[in-house]
């Protein structure tokens, strides 16, 4: 911290030293770009709406459809900028929005200021909802939320040999949704209100010399997140027959929980080159995050305590937790080229978190009073993650290139037995060796292919469905047939197998695509992009049914062709005007397998200069969606929009 501050004096004492004398004029900034603005119109939704809205969510009203603005300071009496950059897309109640500004003065300063907002809305009536089957469509888990993200940085002196730089984001979110509220025997849906908040400082210097680069930077992190579940109505829960001659329900509840974290963290960015024949790179951060959790819950309805078939009918919990999580990542790695024709790539990365946490729960049944109960739980996590990787890379002839490697992972971890190993703490190790290879083809300017493995064999994983034992492999090729034509195609394959008695985990993915673009006569009147991918999904695994805690196979299946399409036409101008533009396109979706799934999005645009720096713009959309098992999700909808476009 006291380089950073010293380098922070340093700097501004040279910016003093150099500040340059002002030069009056009498020029005002040049402002160029355009701005997008018009009406928005929506159709009748048909079908599912809250579907529509969890997959597309547009409305109708006054929009800002964009803006790109360029202000330029040809004044070098006032110089505070020389330049700043604005850009900003779908405001007016569109469910993402952006803006973003940028603002520079040459040798002084570099300044960026991006912002975010998300409209987050899921409510589709199959996620995650036992009560399909009774005719009911409230969704027990749905979101109605907004997220914004704000982040900010200025950097000084931007070009030295010295930089300083200091910057702030923020992450917070808002919102109502749906939840579940869990008892002995039984679910009930709940009303539930979220909230929560990150703030991130973080400050540093960039030491920038012609053979080496030295970042060095300290940040801090705030959070809080609060959740609340509530409900005063008689709600029966999922549970629609009675349980040893008991109907269980829930009458009200009250249950919140309130986390609050923070965090200091040290970052050291390092690379240099000492040799022309040697870069080295390195990398250290160290974090202590610590959170603190404290939760109540009371209800009243009547429940059940399956270990003692006590019947009650309220209840009062409460908890309180800490955690301290101090965590460290580093990496170092070289790249070496002895002979001209050859490099050698080698990597090595270890990450270590170590979590000690604590927590206390008094849970006390009120009615009918019952003896209350006091546990107490410590949960341990120690969390060991490292890779070496080694490449090497030999140009064969100007035409050909090779590529081999070797990658080997390793790692443990410890944590709290689960409940359904009944064990004080569960471990596991990671073990995986890969090998690499790949090979580069060019052809002049007209073809070129690439071919990328890899190969695994590992006898330990983590989790049940991480890679094992797996071969992955992805082929590409680029072919300008003409000189306005191009034609590419991918594929990739990855198959992974987990064959532990307890898991027997088969998962197998494929995809294809074809892309061409077409631009003939260096696209003066048309253009034309499309592409095609057809996919599949497999996956067979084996897991334990929470009822009965037996073993089943769950079967997952997905075919799907996915193609997206788009020509420009330029149209001929009319009495001495620029002429108009017009696309015609769209995008389809469809799937069988275990999920059968179509989607619809044509699109019409047009472009129309009505006088010099103003053109009318208009759109036209159809959203259609439809599942084969969920018909009642089904929508189709149209968006139209229209406005004016300014620029100069």
């Amino acid at each position: 911290m006291r380089l950073i501050l010293a380098a922070l004096a340093a700097t501004a004492l040279m910016a003093q030293e150099a500040a340059p004398t002002p030069v009056p004029a009498a020029d005002e900034p040049a402002v160029t770009g355009s701005v997008d603005f018009g009406y928005q119109g929506r159709t009748g939704v048909g079908g599912s709406f809250d579907s529509y809205r969890s997959v597309v969510n547009l409305g109708s009203g006054p929009r800002l459809f964009g803006v790109d603005l360029t202000i330029q300071n040809q004044n070098p009496a006032r110089r505070w900028f020389d330049r700043i950059d604005i850009r900003a897309n779908d405001w007016g109640g569109d469910p993402y929005n952006t803006a973003r500004v940028d603002a520079t003065r040459r040798g002084w300063y570099n300044f960026n200021f991006d912002y975010r907002n998300i409209a987050y809305f899921n409510a589709l009536p199959s996620y995650a909802d036992p009560t399909i089957g009774r005719g009911l469509f409230l969704d027990q888990r749905s979101f109605d939320t907004h997220r914004r993200m704000a982040n900010m940085e200025l950097e000084l002196l931007p070009g030295k040999w010295i930089v300083p730089y200091l910057a702030y984001s923020r992450d917070s979110g808002f919102g109502n949704g749906i939840t579940d509220f869990v008892s002995d025997a039984n679910e009930y849906p709940v009303a539930n209100h979220l909230r929560d908040k990150t703030d991130n400082f973080r400050g540093g210097v960039r030491l920038e010399l012609k053979r080496f680069h030295v970042t060095l930077e300290q940040g801090g992190t705030t959070f809080k997140d609060d959740q609340q579940a509530f409900t005063s109505d008689q709600n029966p829960g999922n549970l629609t027959t009675s349980l040893l001659g008991q109907q269980l329900d829930l009458t009200n509840l009250v249950q919140s929980y309130g986390i609050r974290g923070s965090s200091i963290y040290s970052k050291v960015l390092v690379s240099a080159s000492p040799f022309s024949w040697l870069d080295v790179t390195g990398q250290f951060l160290y974090s202590r995050p610590q959170t603190s959790v404290n939760f109540s819950q009371a209800n009243t309805g009547q429940f059940v305590d399956l270990s003692t078939l006590l019947f009650f009918n309220s209840q009062l919990d409460l908890l309180s937790a800490e955690a301290k999580q101090p965590h460290t990542t580093a990496s170092i790695g070289f790249e070496l080229r002895p002979i001209r024709r050859l490099r050698v790539i080698e990597s090595l990365m270890t990450d270590r978190l170590h979590n000690a946490s604590s927590a206390l729960l008094t849970d006390q049944i009120l009615q009918p009073p019952a003896a209350t109960q006091i546990s107490s739980f410590m949960g341990p996590l120690v969390w060991n993650y490292n890779q070496e990787q080694v490449d090497v890379i030999f140009d064969v002839s100007k035409h050909l290139t090779a590529r081999g490697g070797y990658r080997y992972v390793w790692g443990d971890a410890q944590t709290q037995g689960g409940f359904l190993t009944e064990a004080a703490t569960e471990s596991g190790v990671l073990s995986r060796q890969v090998g690499l290879a790949g090979l580069t083809y060019r052809a002049g300017q007209r073809l070129s292919l690439n071919v990328d493995f890899e190969g695994a064999s590992g006898d330990r994983a983590y989790f049940r469905t991480s890679l094992q034992n797996y071969r992955k492999a992805r082929l590409r090729g680029r072919y300008q047939a003409t000189n306005s034509l191009v034609v590419s195609a991918v594929f990739s394959i990855l198959d992974n197998q987990n064959p532990a008695p307890t898991v027997n985990y088969d998962f197998r993915s494929q995809d294809a695509s074809l892309s061409v673009l077409w631009t003939p006569q260096s696209s003066k009147r048309i253009t034309f992009s499309g592409e095609y991918s057809r996919s599949t999904l497999r996956s067979n695994i084996l897991y334990f049914v929470p009822q009965t805690l037996d073993t089943a196979q769950s079967f997952y299946r997905d075919n799907a062709h996915v193609g997206s399409a788009l020509m420009d036409i330029v149209l001929p101008g009319l009495a001495g005007r620029q002429p108009g533009r017009l696309s015609v396109g769209g995008s389809f979706f469809t799937s069988s397998g275990s999920r059968p799934t179509r989607y619809y999005q044509p699109l019409a645009k047009l472009s129309w200069p009505m006088h010099k720096g103003v053109s009318w713009i208009s759109e036209w959309r159809y959203y259609g969606f439809g599942e084969a098992f969920y018909t009642y999700e089904s929508f189709r909808t149209h968006i139209i929009s229209t406005g004016l476009r300014l620029s100069r």
